[in-house]
């Protein structure tokens, strides 16, 4: 056996005890079903049945296998159950100023016709048009110091599905999903869509910490006044001076923030809150709301919490980019939140459960050094992950299948087996 099978038995060793941990109490189909599909995501490093049952090696024809697959996806939604799997599981990661970034996307499917509950979705790539396609929840903890991610929870979901009633809803469902296993530990942040009052009153309802993005339109009392948080913005003294890298669209940018605060009230919330104003990233204020304590740690402690959120918004491109989440080819609503959360499941596996211990250290480099040989690491490890274990896998005739052993004509004796 070559050096590149012992390490792909081993990497499918790890799959197989990471699915099984996840899938504990279900039945032996729908654990065979969630692990097979672990692995073929990984192994193809694509959504489609197809390519997944080629990934798989069975020793049927290659569309039995593939109608299987759809079959099972279709069956039973896996969703709620992996998501609380996966939250279980990275709980204990959790600190208390791990930043919890929350992410509202979409998977863009313009050209289905057949896909169940398809809704219109906003095209990022095109602006303000509409698509056909789904909504996707996503959230990954991380630290402010350090590269290291935790995916907590991967939802699909359509306004036109039944049982539907609002994005908030979706929202705050994710923020209670975790809640319940991490309590008040973490620091939520969101970009889009989180200044809604309905979702500041969720937070402070059940006394989490956040920092949330803020449009300038929204209204604040701030001193003797109640003005527009974009008013607020241009009164507010901005001494503190920091510079900045970004990187956007492949080209590393350097922006010089102006950074201020101010305390203001919400009309309707009668605690003081912090206005925190950033000028120089764009043409108009960034404006950021936040409960958080900052006389101690200051303004940097919150633009690093906010730049560590624009770091976990990396992740979502992964899982998009990385599986080919956007070219899923399933039809019905249940076998596409199954594919969402499985892929939530895999990225789990190559951001979290490879450093686990220190015999799967050795392992992830052992996955580096295959990636090496092709590309550079480039700074979001997940990407070389993928690929290495891609590079390790693909082409594996055996699957997640155990070679039978060959045959003896050795006699063995009942006492020897009791041994």
């Amino acid at each position: 056996m070559g050096y590149d099978s012992k390490i792909a038995g081993k990497i499918k060793a790890q799959i197989t005890r990471f699915a099984n941990r996840l899938t504990e109490g279900l039945t032996k189909p729908e654990r065979r079903f969630i692990r097979e599909v672990i692995y073929g995501i990984q192994a193809s490093k694509d959504v489609k049945l197809s390519n997944i049952a080629r990934s798989l090696g069975e020793a049927i024809p290659l569309i039995k296998t593939e109608w299987r697959l759809s079959r099972n996806a279709a069956k039973s939604d896996f969703t709620d159950l992996l998501n609380a799997r996966l939250i279980s599981l990275g709980k204990n990661r959790i600190g208390d100023d791990t930043v919890l970034a929350l992410d509202p996307g979409d998977i863009d499917k313009p050209y289905a016709k057949k896909m169940e509950c398809l809704a219109l979705v906003r095209d990022g790539s095109k602006k303000e048009t509409k698509s056909p396609g789904y909504w996707t929840m996503e959230v990954v903890g991380a630290d402010v110091e350090g590269e290291d991610m935790i995916p907590l929870y991967g939802e699909l979901y359509s306004q036109e599905a039944k049982g539907f009633k609002s994005e908030n809803a979706q929202i705050i469902k994710a923020i209670d999903a975790i809640a319940a296993h991490v309590g008040q530990r973490g620091i939520w942040t969101i970009d889009r869509g989180g200044d809604r009052e309905r979702l500041l009153q969720a937070f402070f309802q059940r006394q989490l910490r956040f920092v949330i993005r803020m449009r300038g339109d929204r209204h604040v009392r701030w001193r003797d006044k109640t003005l527009a948080m974009e008013d607020v913005a241009e009164r507010c003294s901005c001494p503190h001076i920091r510079t900045i890298e970004i990187e956007k669209n492949g080209e590393r940018q350097t922006k010089k923030l102006m950074m201020g605060s101010e305390t203001v009230y919400l009309p309707w919330y009668d605690k003081p809150l912090t206005l925190v104003v950033m000028k120089g990233y764009g043409e108009s204020p960034m404006i950021l709301l936040t409960n958080l304590d900052i006389s101690t740690r200051g303004l940097d402690w919150v633009l690093e919490i906010y730049l560590t959120r624009w770091k976990c918004e990396e992740s979502y491109r992964f899982i998009k980019q990385g599986y080919n989440l956007e070219d899923v080819r399933v039809l019905t609503y249940t076998s596409l939140r199954n594919l969402l959360v499985m892929v939530q499941a895999v990225f789990y596996f190559v951001s979290v459960e490879l450093g686990r211990k220190l015999k799967l250290n050795i392992l992830l480099k052992k996955v580096y050094e295959k990636a090496k040989r092709f590309f550079e690491i480039p700074n979001f490890r997940q990407y070389a992950i993928a690929d290495g274990i891609y590079r390790l896998l693909f082409g594996q005739t055996s699957g997640l299948q155990e070679k039978p052993q060959k045959p003896t004509n050795q006699l063995l004796f009942p006492f020897i087996l009791m041994e």
